[in-house]
């Protein structure tokens, strides 16, 4: 079964330096008809202004992901790192026990555009703990490129989560076509970030979303007339 959230129904954030669309409920934004799905629980398709960010706020027991999609985002928090994340890059911090972090535009310029990514943790008062990698576009088009799996799914270049999912970035053109085997216990998300593609017989377009049970494979094409840019979850 494939049941989609279309993009102009998701909640919204609109500030003078924010514009940020909630897949899920999130922050004022309530709906219990999308509380998360398995354990993802946030995915917030964020644009921050230049110069302008979320000052330190404080989170604990999630996994918190930003996948990076144009532009550039200022990282700090109280475990002492300090990094730039920019378009490609995808940044994973276990929150654990409790961590206090910010998150600003690097750029005074340039807008950044992101997707701000939760899911929750198998395990209560973990260490916080913070990785990055960067995922080329050549390394995603036209392939399921792996970029975070549990500790035994994991291979080099993947980030480690501390739940059982596997996320997958991906890059196509149009027509170019890539499937995915999901186990029939399990569901996926898949999320269009970009551009335009179809999942089965449904047409997503930039911000929309699918949940994805009892198929398989899933066959994912590439539409419209640019790149198309997504994430597929893999969700116990």
């Amino acid at each position: 079964m494939l049941t989609v959230r279309r993009a102009d129904e998701r909640g919204h954030t609109a500030l003078n330096w924010l514009d940020s669309y909630h897949t899920f409920s999130f922050g004022e934004y309530q709906d219990p008809r999308y509380a998360g799905f398995r354990s993802l629980r946030v995915l917030n398709d964020d644009r921050i202004a230049p110069g302008k960010g979320f000052g330190a706020h404080g989170h604990r027991d999630m996994e918190i992901l930003s996948y990076v999609l144009d532009g550039s985002l200022a990282h700090r928090d109280s475990t002492g790192n300090g990094h730039v994340v920019g378009a490609n890059d995808v940044q994973l911090m276990t929150a654990g026990n409790g961590v206090i972090h910010s998150e600003f535009n690097a750029s005074p310029t340039n807008e950044v555009h992101f997707l701000q990514i939760w899911i929750e943790p198998d395990a209560e008062d973990l260490p916080p703990a913070y990785h990055q990698i960067t995922c080329p576009t050549h390394e995603k088009r036209g392939k399921l490129r792996l970029i975070a799996a549990p500790k035994n799914g994991a291979h080099d270049g993947a980030l480690t989560l501390h739940q059982d999912a596997r996320i997958f970035a991906t890059v196509l053109v149009p027509g170019e076509r890539v499937s995915y085997e999901l186990a029939p216990d399990r569901g996926a998300w898949l999320q269009c970030a970009t551009g335009q593609l179809t999942v089965g017989d449904v047409l997503l377009h930039a911000g929309d979303g699918v949940a994805i049970t009892g198929e398989s494979p899933l066959v994912m094409t590439g539409a419209g007339r640019g790149p198309t840019d997504f994430l597929l979850f893999d969700l116990a």
